[in-house]
Parts: structure tokens; C-alpha cells; sequence
């Protein structure tokens, strides 16, 4: 075998010195700059997994906008308050938290009645911390496990009476940078003074095991609890809100609380009313409850089932931050041809299998970190060698153009003129539309990456020139389908009737386009097509970095789920019948075809039935 050339050396030298770079600074917390790619790589991770069901033992009671209606007023009188609790405890649960602040003084009468409420149950009240900044860095430097703990300026914490009825531990979450929570700290400090969170408090309660610091670990009685630096415990969702069990406070009010959604779990009673704010954007919910991210934490506490993210798994990460680098940057040096790009296009997809695979079973690999650690000694290296070898870096060029060139189109123009636009959300009637592409995934695993971003690249061209021409706006294009938006900037009264016109346009256009593609592609694919119309909040998410415009709420919820009812019932498209209603006699010239309806039909994850019309074409 030929030495290899000094340059290789070098090149391997630094690699390897660059990635244990990272990895050293990766031990001790997460990197700033990183960071964000991570944020959005674990999202697209959970996203990969998919929503599951959670274990059966927390309940969540929301002070949601039924129950400040009843009550007259928002905050809850605590007087109110302390008969939901009473209504609770006598279900007999495992213990009660309350997770809002009582840090300012009511009237005497409701806070007595509140105290005397907490006196007879066991219940745990919540607790905040205030922070100099929204990110804590913990101290690595000291040999006391404690030191590294978050610590806080000031704890706000609750009244002295309430204090005195009932325990209370800290109920700040840690966020990525886009807002997402990421971690619960188990423990926070003031100053010498350490207090437990609110999850670890209300789970210690529930339970009567007693709590053990050790090192990087947390002892429930015989159980460990695996943590992050500085006693970080890893959140990963379940899905979107409601996954969790929640049932409305009105119904502790009147009565109605069911006993089997209490009696031996944990309860938590926050507030999911609209405008109260206490909301985060997570993988599977824009908006999720902050309760129920609480809720998350206590469930994982108990079952045991959340991400496991300790210093042993961040020396696992380490040993891809050396590893990779080398690996990638000794296979150019040793083929630069098309066998040597193949075998580190292997590499990455083993790697990437490894860290989709660890994921699923609740080991969370950083993702970022690693392809960090890749990048620039491949890239240098790579550009190196074809300088040295007198080729140009035209491919570069072209993949970089490549990656830039799909993206939502159709409310630029509005924010060109109006930056201000949607800077705060905004509730109004929309029409939705889905479009989803059947059988793709499949498809795409047989007809590998180029053939696939060619069929997507043609598959948007149609679907934009077809919204376009009818007036919506594109948020986001998902994969194989797009979510499409009747009602900016402005709604306008023809709404319903173009998403209607756009649904026809857009099947027609699609079956022309299939029927163009090889028998072997247009055999295996099809399409499906949902529209709803109703009410939206219109809004700007995302960090201060990245934002995006799109609409939440349960109308596009439902638009999605109509395109399962269409692939059900073998139609191209199926529209909720509030769409045409709304349209009125403007749709009617759009809709010529097979229009069967409306059906009852039940739509996944909703409660009750939706009046629906299939739309299929002569042909």
C-alpha cells in the first residue's frame, strides 16, 4: 500500500482535532451556535416517530374559555378555585397540582376558602423562577453536582398561606431557540437555597418516594431518573394538544368530573383559555398548552418513557464527532470517483439510521453536533482535492441553487409592502385546502433521490401556477403536499367559492400530470384533496432567525383530515359542507363532476361527525 500524502495526514490530524473540539465543548452543554440546527433536527425527528399514546396517568383539568365563561371572570376567582379542587379530591387522586401562580393576595373570603381546600388534599402548587437571562449555563468547573444546578435571582413563590397548606416546587421549562421546550431542570437555586420542580415535587407526592441527588442522577425512591447537564430531564411530546387526557374545569364545577379520569392519577389543573398566553410551539402543536408540557414531564417521570440524553450519551456523540470526520475524509482521500462519494453517502445514511433508530427508543444522538464535526474537514477537504486534481466545483454550485429553489410562495409581495404584516396573530374565516400525494413513500424508496426531486419539483410547479391563478397563498410546502390559504391578506367574501375552483383546478391539473408521467410512476401514485372552511388564527411562528406564515386552529385540522375521508371513499376530493354553504351558488359552475353528498362522516382525533361531499371527475 502507498503512504498517504501529507496533506492527508494533515487533513485527518485536524478532522479528528476539530471534532474533538466540538465533542469536548459538547460535554460540558449544548454549543449556541448548534443550537438551533438541533432544535430543528429533533423536530423533524419527532415529526419521523410520530405521535403516540401516552401512559394513563396524569389528567389535566383546563381552566379553558368555557369554564371563565361560567365563572365570570378570568383569573378564577379562587374561590372558584377551591371548589374545583374539593371537586377533585373527592374523586380520591393521587395528588393535585396547581399549576398557576399564587404569588398576589385575593379577597381574605377566596383565599381562605382556597387554603382550606389545599389543607385537605395533597396538593402541590407551583412556583417560578427568575432568571438574568433565558438561557442558564450551568458551572462544569466544580466538583459539587449541585453547583451546576440553574440558578435563578429570585423564586416568586405563593403566599404564605397557601405555602403553609400545601408543598410547592419551580415551574420554569428550558426552550430551544425557537421557542420550543426542550428540558425541564429538575432542580433550580437561589443564592444557597435549592428547590425541586414542580414535576419532581407533585411526582415525590403522588407517589411518597423520597428524591436523591447523585451525581448527574436523580433517585424516585429505587427508580433513577436519567438528566442533562446541570439536571436537565429531556421532554419528548406524545403530540399535539389533547393528547394528554383534559378535561374542562366546568365540569368539576357541575359536577360531572368522571371518576375513573381521577381516582389514583395525578391531576393537574392549569389554564388553556385562549389569549392566556401560557402556550409553546412543539413538533406536533403550534400552540400546546403549557400545562400540558408540564404534563408531559410528570408522565415521563412516572412511566420512565422520555429521552435519555446523559454525559454517556454525549461521549457516544463525541465518538461520532472524531469518528465521522475521519472516516468521510479518508474515503476522498482514498477514491475520488463516484465509488468513494457512494461509500460516504453510506456512511452518512448508516449513521443517520443509527441516530433515527436511537431516537425512536428514547436516546437522543445530537444530530447537529455530529454534521458539524463533518462538514467543514469534508468540505475543505473535498474542495482541496479537486483543486488539486484541476476540477471545478460547478456541482456545489449547482446543489446549493438546488436547495434554495422551493420555498412558500405567495405572500411575499405582502410583506415586501407591509413588514408589519402578522406581526400579531390574527383570528379570522379562511378557507383550507390540502394536497397530498398517495403511495410517494413508497414510491420514493424505488426510485431514489434525483427521479424524486424531479416528480416533487413538477408536482409544486402545478400546484402553485393552480393557486396562484385562484387567488390563495401557499403557507408551506409538506413533503409531497402543501396546505393552501384562502383569506390573506384580507379575507374576501369569494373565498370559499376559489378554494372550491382551486380544488377542481388542482384536480384536473393533477390528473393531466399523472397521465404525462411513465406508466411505471403514474401506476404507483395518486392524489387526495381536502377543504374546509371556518376559523383561523393567522400568525407569524418561529424564532427571531426564522418565521413562517400559516393558520392553526381546528379548521385546518379538519381540511387535513378530509383528505383521509376522500382516500376512504375513493373520491379526488372531499369538501366539508361549511365550505359550500359558504360558497354558496359562486361554486356552482366549479363543481361540474360527481358531487355525492353530504355524508357523515368521522374524521381521526375529533369527537362527533362532519357533513361532507365527494367530488369525483367524469372520467
Amino acid at each position: 500500500m502507498r503512504r498517504p500524502p501529507l496533506h492527508t495526514l494533515i487533513a485527518l490530524v485536524l478532522a479528528a482535532a476539530w471534532g474533538a473540539g466540538l465533542g469536548i465543548a459538547h460535554l460540558r452543554g449544548d454549543i449556541p451556535v448548534i443550537d438551533g440546527a438541533e432544535a430543528t433536527l429533533t423536530n423533524l425527528r419527532n415529526v419521523l416517530v410520530g405521535s403516540r399514546q401516552p401512559p394513563d396517568v396524569v389528567t389535566i383539568v383546563a381552566v379553558d374559555d368555557e369554564t371563565s365563561r361560567q365563572a365570570g371572570h378570568y383569573p378564577l376567582p379562587r374561590a372558584t378555585l377551591a371548589k374545583i379542587v374539593d371537586a377533585i379530591a373527592a374523586r380520591k387522586p393521587k395528588a393535585i397540582g396547581l399549576d398557576m401562580l399564587l404569588v398576589d393576595p385575593g379577597t381574605e373570603a377566596d383565599d381562605t376558602a382556597l387554603a382550606q381546600s389545599l389543607k385537605r388534599t395533597n396538593a402541590v402548587l407551583a412556583a417560578a423562577g427568575v432568571f438574568p437571562e433565558s438561557r442558564q449555563r450551568v458551572a462544569e468547573d466544580s466538583n459539587e453536582p449541585l453547583d451546576r444546578v440553574p440558578s435563578a435571582l429570585q423564586f416568586l413563590e405563593p403566599q404564605q398561606r397557601f405555602a403553609e397548606a400545601a408543598t410547592y416546587g419551580i415551574v420554569n421549562v428550558q426552550t430551544d431557540k425557537t421557542g420550543t421546550p426542550r428540558f425541564v431542570p429538575m432542580l433550580f437555586r437561589s443564592g444557597e437555597r435549592i428547590e425541586p420542580s414542580f414535576s419532581l415535587r407533585l411526582v415525590s407526592a403522588a407517589t411518597g418516594e423520597h428524591t436523591t441527588v447523585i451525581s448527574d442522577l436523580i433517585k424516585l425512591g429505587d427508580r433513577s431518573v436519567h438528566t442533562d447537564t446541570g439536571y436537565l430531564m429531556p421532554l419528548s411530546f406524545y403530540g399535539p394538544r389533547g393528547t394528554i387526557r383534559t378535561i374542562g374545569a366546568n365540569a368539576a364545577l357541575n359536577g360531572q368530573l368522571p371518576e375513573e379520569a381521577i381516582k389514583d392519577h395525578i391531576v393537574i389543573i392549569g389554564a388553556t383559555v385562549t389569549g392566556g398566553g401560557d402556550v409553546f410551539p412543539t413538533p406536533f402543536d403550534p400552540v400546546l398548552p403549557g400545562v400540558e408540557v408540564i404534563s408531559t414531564s410528570i408522565t415521563h417521570l412516572i412511566a420512565g418513557d422520555g429521552l435519555i440524553r446523559d454525559r454517556g450519551v454525549r461521549l457516544v456523540d463525541l465518538g461520532f464527532a472524531i469518528g465521522l470526520p475521519l472516516v468521510l475524509v479518508g474515503l476522498i482521500a482514498w477514491r475520488r470517483n463516484t465509488i468513494g462519494l457512494i461509500m460516504a453517502l453510506c456512511v452518512i445514511l448508516a449513521w443517520l439510521s443509527i441516530n433515527l433508530s436511537a431516537f425512536k427508543h428514547g436516546i437522543w444522538l445530537s444530530a447537529a453536533m455530529p454534521m458539524a464535526a463533518v462538514m467543514p474537514p469534508a468540505l475543505l477537504f473535498g474542495a482541496a482535492q479537486l483543486w488539486l486534481g484541476r476540477k471545478q466545483a460547478k456541482h456545489f454550485e449547482l446543489q446549493s441553487e438546488l436547495l434554495q429553489r422551493i420555498q412558500a410562495p405567495g405572500l411575499a409581495e405582502y410583506l415586501a409592502r407591509d413588514p408589519g404584516f402578522l406581526a400579531q396573530p390574527v383570528r379570522q374565516e379562511a378557507a383550507i385546502v390540502f394536497i397530498d400525494l398517495n403511495g410517494f413513500t413508497g414510491l420514493s424508496e424505488a426510485i431514489g433521490p434525483t427521479a424524486v426531486r424531479e416528480l416533487l419539483n413538477g408536482f409544486y410547479d402545478v400546484v402553485d401556477e393552480e393557486v396562484t391563478a385562484c387567488g390563495g397563498a401557499i403557507t408551506s410546502f409538506m413533503g409531497d403536499g402543501a396546505m393552501i390559504l384562502f383569506g390573506l391578506p384580507q379575507p374576501k367574501r369569494d373565498d370559499p367559492a376559489n378554494a372550491a375552483r382551486c380544488c377542481i383546478r388542482l384536480a384536473d391539473r393533477m390528473r393531466g400530470w399523472l397521465g404525462a408521467l411513465p406508466e411505471a410512476i403514474a401506476s404507483r401514485i395518486g392524489f387526495k384533496i381536502g377543504a374546509h372552511f371556518g376559523t383561523v388564527v393567522a400568525s407569524r411562528l418561529g424564532g427571531r432567525g426564522r418565521q413562517q406564515i400559516t393558520a392553526t386552529g381546528d379548521t385546518v385540522n379538519v381540511a387535513s383530515r378530509l383528505m383521509e375521508v376522500a382516500a376512504r371513499n375513493n373520491a379526488e376530493i372531499a369538501i366539508s359542507n361549511d365550505l359550500l354553504q359558504s360558497a354558496g351558488r359562486d361554486s356552482e359552475p366549479y363543481l361540474e363532476g360527481r358531487l355525492d353528498g353530504p355524508i357523515e362522516a368521522n374524521l381521526r382525533g375529533r369527537t362527533g361527525s362532519l357533513a361532507v361531499w365527494l367530488w369525483r371527475s367524469q372520467t
